[in-house]
C-alpha cells in the first residue's frame, strides 16, 4: 500500500520534471537560435581579461545586445564548452544568432585591424594617423620623437626609419608594437638594399642612401622616373654640385611652409635642409621611403642627366644641360600659364 502510494506520488513529480526540462530544453534552443541586436557589420565587442559570467550578463545587457540575457548562464549549464570565453576584441555581424555569439567568444579569434602608412608622409603624420587609429592602446602620446627612437634603439632622428605599408594588428597592440615592426623593416630593407648596391656611388652609409630615397619618394610618385631622378642626385653628388631639390626646402620649413616657395627661401642660410644653399646631403631623411625608392637609390639609371622639371602632365623633363634644362622650365610654364 505504501508502495503504491509513493509510486503514485514520485511518478506525478517525475513527469512534471520531464516535461519541465523539455519545455525549458526547448525554450533555451529557442534562445539560442534568436537573432542579436546588431545592425552593423563594423559592431565591436570588447570582453575584457578577466571577465566573469555575470560581468558578460550585464555587459550584453547593456549594449542591449539581445533579449533575456539572463538566460546566458542556463545556456552554459545546458552546454558546459560555451563557458571558457576567452577576452578579446570581437566582430559581430548582423542576424548572428545568441549561439554564434558565444561560440565566437569562445573561440577567441580576435578581430583583426589595418593600419596603413603612406610612402612620403613624415614621421609626425604617421603619429596623427595611430593617435586616431581605433583599438590600438597609446603608449606614446606623453613622449617626445627623442624617447621613442631612443626605445626603439634609433641613433639619431626617426624621420625614414618607418616602412611604409599596411600593418595589422588586434586589439590588444599597442602604438609602439607596431612602429617597431615598421622600424624593424625598413632595417632590414636598408641592409638589403646596400649590401646589393650598384658600385661607385657617392655614398658613405646605409643613412646616406636612406636620405636620397626619401628625397626620390617626394620628387616623383612615377614609378618609372625614380632611376632617373636617382641618377640626377648621383651625378649631381659625383660633380659636386648643389643638390637643389625644393622638397628638402618645404620640410627644413616645416609649418612655416605656406604652399609656396619664396625667393627668400632659396637663398636661407638658417634652414639646414636648404640644398640650393648646402653642400652634399641634408642632415636627415625628409620623408618615409618606399622600397622602390630604396632600390632606386641604390641602383640609379646611368644617365648624364644633372637637371629635371615638372612636364606638366604628372612626369618629369630630364636634361643634361642647363641650356635644355631651361628649355623644359619654359614648356613647363607654357603649358601651365593658363592655370
Amino acid at each position: 500500500m505504501i508502495k503504491k502510494l509513493f509510486l503514485y506520488t514520485l511518478l506525478p513529480l517525475v513527469l512534471v520534471f520531464c516535461v519541465s526540462f523539455c519545455i525549458g530544453y526547448y525554450y533555451l534552443q529557442q534562445f539560442s537560435k534568436q537573432h542579436m541586436n546588431v545592425t552593423a557589420d563594423n559592431q565591436m565587442f570588447v570582453l575584457a581579461k578577466g571577465t566573469s559570467l555575470h560581468q558578460l550578463v550585464e555587459q550584453v545587457k547593456e549594449n542591449d545586445l539581445m533579449q533575456q540575457a539572463y538566460l546566458l548562464p542556463y545556456l552554459y549549464k545546458l552546454d558546459p564548452s560555451l563557458g571558457s570565453i576567452k577576452a578579446g576584441t570581437y566582430q559581430l555581424h548582423p542576424y548572428m544568432t545568441v549561439e554564434e555569439f558565444l561560440k565566437l567568444l569562445v573561440s577567441g579569434k580576435d578581430s583583426k585591424f589595418f593600419v596603413q602608412f603612406v610612402e612620403g608622409k613624415r614621421a609626425k603624420d604617421w603619429f596623427k594617423v595611430l593617435s586616431n587609429t581605433p583599438y590600438i592602446q597609446q603608449t606614446l602620446t606623453d613622449k617626445s620623437h627623442d624617447e621613442i627612437a631612443k626605445l626603439l634603439g634609433i641613433e639619431g632622428e626617426l624621420e625614414g626609419w618607418f616602412s611604409p605599408d599596411t600593418y595589422q594588428y588586434t586589439a590588444d597592440s599597442s602604438d609602439f608594437n607596431i612602429l617597431k615592426r615598421a622600424h624593424l623593416t625598413m632595417k632590414a630593407n636598408l641592409q638589403k638594399v646596400w649590401d646589393n648596391r650598384a658600385s661607385d656611388l657617392p655614398y658613405k652609409s646605409p643613412y646616406e642612401l636612406l636620405i636620397i630615397a626619401s628625397i626620390i619618394e617626394k620628387e616623383t610618385s612615377v614609378s618609372s622616373e625614380r632611376a632617373n631622378v636617382a641618377s640626377v642626385f648621383v651625378n649631381r653628388l659625383k660633380s659636386n654640385m648643389k643638390l637643389q631639390t625644393d622638397p628638402t626646402i618645404i620640410y627644413g620649413l616645416g609649418d612655416n611652409y605656406t604652399g609656396k616657395i619664396r625667393r627668400i627661401d632659396l637663398t636661407d642660410k638658417n634652414n639646414p635642409y636648404n640644398t640650393y644653399v648646402i653642400e652634399g646631403l641634408p642632415p636627415t631623411p625628409i620623408s618615409m621611403p618606399s622600397l622602390a625608392s630604396l632600390e632606386a637609390a641604390a641602383h640609379p639609371a646611368d644617365t648624364n642627366y644633372l637637371f629635371f622639371v615638372a612636364n606638366g602632365s604628372g612626369g618629369h623633363t630630364f636634361s643634361s644641360t642647363y641650356e635644355g634644362h631651361q628649355q623644359a622650365v619654359r614648356e613647363y610654364r607654357r603649358l601651365t600659364r593658363g592655370n
